[in-house]
C-alpha cells in the first residue's frame, strides 16, 4: 500500500517508520530542505520538497495511486487546509490531526471523517488506566463516554451472543477467532477462546472488568 505525509512531525516520522518496516511505500512532503536531508539518511522513503497545502505540490504525489493521505503536522490549520486540498484531489482516505478539540466539529462539517486528537485519546487512555482499566480507545470515532472493551470468551460464554446478557448501552462490534476477524450477526455463536470487542458506556467498565477478569 502507498501513503503520503505532509510535514515531518515526530508523529509523521514514527508512523512512516512503522509503515516502511511493514513493507509499505511512503512519500513525505516537507518544505524544509535541511530536514529532508537529515531524514533521508534514516528513512528509505520518497521525499518531495514543497508546501503540502499547495494544490500543485500535492498533485505531484499521485493522489489516485495513494491509499492514505496523512496530515499530521503540529499545526491544526495546516492539517485542515491540506486535508481539504487532498480530498479535492481524490485521495482515497485522508487522516487529519488536530490538537484543539474546538476544531473537531468544524472538521466533521467539512467532511473530514478521519480526524484524530492525539492528546485527548492518550489522556482518556491514561485516565482509564488510572482507574484500573485498559480499554481500546479508537481516535475520535469513539468519544465522549463511549469506550471499547475486549475479553476472551470462556467455556461458560460459549453459545449465542444474545445469551451474554450484556449491560445496557453495550454492543458486540466484532470478534476474532484464531486471529480471523468476524463481524457477528444475531445467530453468531461464541466459542471458548474467541476475543470479543464490545462498545459500551464508560460506566459499565467496572462490571465488565469484574465479569471477565483474568
Amino acid at each position: 500500500m502507498r501513503s503520503v505525509f505532509i510535514g515531518t512531525s515526530s508523529l509523521s516520522v514514527m508512523t512512516a517508520r512503522i509503515l516502511l518496516r511493514r513493507g509499505h511505500e511512503v512519500v513525505m512532503v516537507e518544505r524544509d530542505k535541511e530536514r529532508i536531508d537529515i531524514l533521508n539518511e534514516e528513512l528509505a522513503c520518497g521525499f518531495l520538497h514543497g508546501d503540502g497545502t499547495r494544490l500543485a505540490v500535492l498533485k505531484e504525489t499521485d493522489p489516485s495511486q495513494t491509499d492514505v493521505f496523512y496530515c499530521l503536522t503540529n499545526n491544526d490549520q495546516t492539517n485542515i487546509i491540506a486535508s481539504l486540498v487532498g480530498k479535492s484531489l481524490g485521495f482515497a482516505r485522508v487522516i487529519t490531526r488536530i490538537e484543539e478539540p474546538e476544531y473537531e466539529h468544524i472538521c466533521i462539517e467539512l467532511g473530514l471523517e478521519d480526524t484524530i486528537i492525539p492528546d485527548r485519546t492518550i489522556g482518556s487512555h491514561l485516565a482509564d488506566m488510572f482507574e484500573g482499566h485498559d480499554p481500546l480507545v479508537m481516535s475520535t470515532m469513539i468519544r465522549d463516554e463511549a469506550r471499547a472493551f475486549s475479553f476472551v470468551a470462556r467455556e461458560k460464554d460459549a453459545g449465542p451472543i444474545n445469551d451474554l446478557d450484556l449491560p445496557t448501552e453495550s454492543r458486540i462490534i466484532c470478534l476474532y477467532r484464531e486471529d480471523k476477524f468476524i463481524l457477528p450477526v444475531h445467530d453468531t455463536k461464541l466459542k471458548s477462546g474467541d476475543e470479543v470487542v464490545i462498545i459500551t458506556h464508560r460506566r459499565n467498565l467496572n462490571n465488565l472488568a469484574e465479569r471477565w477478569a483474568p
